[in-house]
């Protein structure tokens, strides 16, 4: 596992009004701090990719569909420099991802509808400098390649 990158199994809970799952608590073992709570999503076979943030940490999850997140650690001076860690994400493998400053995130939709990722931040977003470092899905120096299945 890429250093820093830490994963929470979550529970869903049913009854006979439906269903309930905690994604994060303050009193989680994974939790930093709150900056804000975002929601994306992705079609069919699009991938949303590359990019790494210097101040931030992500905690991903998916509520609805499925995704392949995929992670690649850019950090020279992190002992799993240059790994790439995989998760599929969704109802059925529920998991919340935490993503470390520094390590390189993306995910492409797998499902055959839309998925729905919740995202919650360390820091709110600042439109004026969005502490977002990107480079394109395809062509770049990160060993993986999107299109497998």
């Amino acid at each position: 596992m890429i250093e820093g990158v830490k994963v929470k199994n979550l529970k869903m809970i049913p009854d006979d009004r439906g269903r309930l799952m905690e994604i994060l608590r303050n009193d989680d073992d994974i939790f930093i701090k709150f900056g804000q709570v975002y929601m994306t999503t992705a079609y069919p076979g699009v991938v949303k990719a590359w990019h790494y943030h210097k101040i931030q940490t992500d905690n991903f999850t998916c509520i609805n569909g499925k995704i392949r997140l995929a992670l690649y650690d850019a950090r020279e001076d992190s002992p799993t420099f240059k790994e790439i860690n995989e998760f599929i994400l969704g109802l059925e493998e529920s998991k919340l991802v935490q993503i470390p400053t520094g390590v390189y995130h993306g995910f492409k939709c797998i499902s055959n509808s839309e998925a729905i990722v919740i995202n919650v931040v360390t820091e709110p977003y600042n439109r004026n400098s969005p502490d977002e470092c990107r480079v394109s899905a395809y062509e770049n120096d990160i060993p993986y390649d999107w299109r497998k299945e």
